[in-house]
């Protein structure tokens, strides 16, 4: 059946007519925070304790907006006739804000999860060259990142606490059994 002339243009004044009975909604920001998504991506903190300077997130950045400098520090051995170990120290980390397109790529490659996602949108400043903030003020937003959501109870156990959970019945078992041995 062909559409009836000027049904779309009736469609889109009813929509009109809709919305134009409606009471308007605008959330004053300044004085009304608005309500984020759970894990909405703000700006991204820094876990200093866990970072070991290994520079993927600068390497894999597309953008480019993420600088790092450290150095080496040489460690004592810590049993006599051992050997000295040497360790990267983070002496700046620094993300240019300006520069980033919120990838989320340094987030995904850290393997040792010392960068996340923080809800955190108020940084504005009114110089550009203001943007790049160091590892004090990514630090500082390390304290807004909400708690990871909880696993599904449906889902299968981690690999990991199910090895880790193997090894300690079997532990247990064996010093059960010994128990026993030493009983008779």
């Amino acid at each position: 059946m062909p559409p009836i002339p000027g049904s779309g243009l009736a469609k889109g004044l009813a929509v009109t007519l809709r919305t134009m009975t409606r009471r308007s909604v605008t959330a004053q920001y300044p004085d009304t925070q608005p309500e984020l998504p759970p894990r909405s991506r703000g700006v991204i903190g820094l876990f200093e304790e866990n970072c070991t300077v290994c520079m993927l997130c600068a390497r894999e950045c597309p953008d480019w907006c993420i600088y790092i400098d450290s150095h080496k520090e040489t460690l004592p051995a810590a049993a006599p006739g051992g050997r000295e170990r040497s360790r990267n120290v983070l002496d700046r980390f620094a993300i240019d804000f300006s520069l980033c397109m919120y990838c989320g790529i340094c987030i995904e490659v850290c393997p040792f999860d010392a960068l996340f996602w923080s809800p955190e949108f108020e940084y504005a400043e009114t110089d550009i060259l203001e943007l790049t903030h160091e590892r004090d003020k990514l630090r500082e937003w390390m304290w807004t990142v909400p708690a990871p959501p909880a696993l599904d109870p449906g889902a299968e156990e981690p690999k990991e606490l199910a090895a880790a959970r193997k090894t300690a019945d079997k532990l247990a078992a064996a010093q059960q059994q010994q128990e026993q041995e030493d009983g008779e």
